[in-house]
């Protein structure tokens, strides 16, 4: 089974990604429904400026770089701690396309249920759009659970 470590992401890693995530999460609200093509990139910025405004200073927001045991960076996590007192919530959590169903999803949710026990957490949440069917199996696997679902119908 793939190991890995979260290491705190550097500033340069953090303007690859951010801007990379902007971008990626005003297309998944698209894709979503959301969001029309004409906000998405102001929305998604206005979020992540309000989220992030220190960057990877930004208090109860850990962003770690995730390397495999071997030192290969295989992806990254973003994960918040400031939404409820005992709880995290994963903002971002993205293997390298390359890397992909190799293991390292299933072992960035194993680092980070250490991590968190470690830190006095008890429960993690995320969201995951709905037509991400892969991340959704991940996370069923896991041991995640639905706690809302929000569906709608187009005309």
């Amino acid at each position: 089974m793939a190991s890995v470590r979260l290491e705190p992401m550097t500033e340069p890693v953090y303007s690859a990604w951010r801007a990379r995530s902007v971008t990626e999460y005003a297309a998944e609200n698209i894709k979503s429904g959301r969001w029309t093509a004409d906000e998405a990139v102001a929305r998604s910025e206005a979020d992540f400026e309000a989220l992030l405004p220190r960057g990877t200073a930004s208090d109860g927001h850990f962003l770690w770089s995730v390397r495999s045991t071997d030192g290969d960076d295989v992806g990254v996590l973003w994960v918040a701690t400031d939404r409820r007192p005992g709880h995290a919530f994963i903002y971002d959590i993205e293997m390298a396309e390359e890397r992909r169903g190799e293991g390292f999803g299933t072992a960035t949710l194993l680092a980070l249920e250490e991590w968190c026990r470690s830190n006095g957490i008890s429960s993690i949440g995320l969201h995951v759009f709905g037509h991400n069917e892969g991340a959704w199996r991940l996370y069923k696997r896991m041991g995640y659970v639905e706690t809302s679902v929000q569906m709608e119908k187009h005309l």
